[in-house]
């Protein structure tokens, strides 16, 4: 392990097993590139001196359990980046829980490591730059695109109550970082909320950032890194797989049949079937009929909806994982067996996979695995401690962002969502489904509709900074503008205005249910 401690924006000292090593200059970036270069096989670590005693080296085998983590932590509230980043990505790396081990591009330099092999596969790649900070956002932002896992993780520091002068960043950095990372037309719409929103005429840090082109990292950057967790993941690989159904019978059969010859057999299918009609009765006769290799449990319930379901499935879980699929899905024989040889190999908690309308293509290239913005319910495995005391909030019940709301929830409880190419799940999207029943929805009447949708707007007051929701709300006026009937101007800003006022209102309603 080297650790590289530095002072303002200059190394100090450089540490390799516990001696006090000499390089050639004082830029912190070069340092970690020269010393990456002397050492390809050793853990990076960054430190501001005066955290050096707070350093809790004890957790660093824990923390970088494999070659692909990035991982800092910044003991105060502000980050490098302004809250005006919200005006420019909606995900959820941008409003960071300090509190747990959270995915974020938004790095610190008062702390934080990273493999060697890392900074030697993007050496030339990245512009070592002088200002530290910088350089570490411009890197995570860019690697973690193309299979780095980036973190901010409190147990980096053994102590973090020393007290430091924050970094405080302007205007310019913040242009300069926009235009050098996204397409240039967010550099306007920054422009123009910092304009609306803050009162702050940023014409000159508009124009400045000009003179700095789009960096990029190709996809396959880091993909001669080889990964093998160090994380004991698995007490058993026990695993319970939930499935929500209405009115898919011979879609939910072919499931069951796909599961029944797994290499790796689950232990129980938690079937929660929905119909509407109350003098119904299952439709699903197969399930008593023939001989499973796995336990059935089956409920049958008149009270329809996916939130519902799936709340009522996962109680009924007892192994140690969960596999959460949809009803019209199909998978292949080996699915189960190559997702725990992904699980063990990245030391995973959870893993979504890619689920695909087109065929099985064993020859199509295979993309980095990433931190995903999202969370998919009907195509993920979750290991079951990790779900204690998560549920789907009722309010999304018929709507949209059950699945991103419970990937927040997820990583709120320091649980990360993975996005896997292989192996892969297809989609078959059959036309009838607990998804898909048409309730009558409770504004549906207003005279008045509201806009957005009362779940989408549910999600963003739950999970977004307030930056973040007036960016979205600045993108949606001018597309909406498009697409509906009213084209005087200041008519149409009227009324959208009223449709926002009243999403407000309807998902204010919802958080309560």
């Amino acid at each position: 392990m080297i650790i590289v401690y530095h002072k303002e924006n200059k190394v100090v000292e450089v540490e390799f097993e516990k001696k006090t090593i000499c390089v050639s200059q004082m830029n912190i970036a070069k340092t970690l590139f020269e010393m990456a270069a002397l050492h390809p096989q050793s853990l990076i670590v960054w430190c501001h001196i005066d955290f050096r005693s707070s350093l809790n080296v004890s957790k660093f085998q824990d923390i970088f359990h494999h070659s692909k983590i990035m991982a800092s932590y910044s003991p105060f509230f502000k980050t490098f980046l302004p809250d005006s980043i919200g005006y420019v990505e909606e995900s959820p790396f941008i409003k960071i829980n300090r509190k747990v081990n959270y995915p974020t591009w938004q790095t610190s330099s008062w702390v934080g490591g990273l493999n060697a092999a890392v900074l030697v596969a993007l050496n030339g790649k990245i512009k070592a730059t002088f200002n530290f900070d910088y350089f570490l956002h411009s890197l995570a932002k860019l690697a973690m695109e193309t299979g780095l896992f980036c973190y901010s993780d409190p147990t980096l520091l053994i102590d973090n109550s020393t007290e430091l002068k924050e970094k405080r960043n302007n205007s310019y950095i913040l242009f300069r970082f926009v235009k050098q990372h996204y397409r240039t037309r967010w550099v306007f719409l920054l422009f123009m909320n910092l304009l609306l929103y803050k009162r702050k005429f940023a014409i000159f840090p508009l124009i400045h950032c000009f003179i700095y082109r789009r960096r990029k990292l190709a996809d396959d950057s880091l993909e001669q890194i080889q990964v093998q967790s160090t994380k004991n993941i698995f007490s058993t690989k026990t695993i319970d797989v939930i499935i929500p159904t209405i009115g898919r019978k011979q879609y939910l059969y072919d499931v069951l049949k796909d599961l029944s010859v797994q290499s790796h057999l689950p232990k129980n299918v938690i079937i929660v079937e929905q119909n509407t009609n109350v003098e119904s009765s299952s439709e699903l006769d197969y399930l008593k009929e023939e001989n499973w290799p796995f336990g059935i449990k089956h409920i049958f319930t008149h009270q329809p909806g996916a939130c519902n379901a799936r709340n009522v499935a996962l109680k009924e879980v007892s192994n140690d994982w969960v596999f959460m699929a949809d009803d019209d899905i199909r998978i292949k024989e080996s699915f189960l067996k190559e997702a725990f040889v992904q699980i063990n190999k990245f030391g995973l908690d959870e893993i979504t996979f890619a689920c695909n309308e087109a065929m099985y293509d064993n020859s199509k290239e295979n993309y980095s695995n990433i931190q995903w913005e999202t969370f998919g319910s009907g195509c993920s495995i979750v290991k079951r401690q990790s779900i204690e005391n998560i549920r789907y909030r009722k309010g999304f019940e018929f709507g949209y962002g059950e699945d991103t709301d419970f990937g927040m929830q997820l990583r709120n409880k320091g649980v990360d969502i993975i996005y896997f190419t292989q192996p892969e799940i297809l989609h078959l999207k059959a036309p009838i489904g607990g998804f898909r029943t048409k309730p009558v929805l409770e504004w549906q009447n207003d005279s008045i509709q509201p806009k957005p949708s009362p779940t989408v707007m549910l999600y963003k007051q739950l999970h977004l900074t307030e930056e973040q929701i007036n960016g979205y709300k600045m993108i949606l006026f001018f597309k909406f503008y498009k697409v509906q009937n009213t084209k005087n101007p200041v008519r149409y800003y009227k009324n959208f205005q009223k449709q926002w006022k009243q999403s407000l209102y309807w998902a204010n309603q919802l958080i309560t249910k």
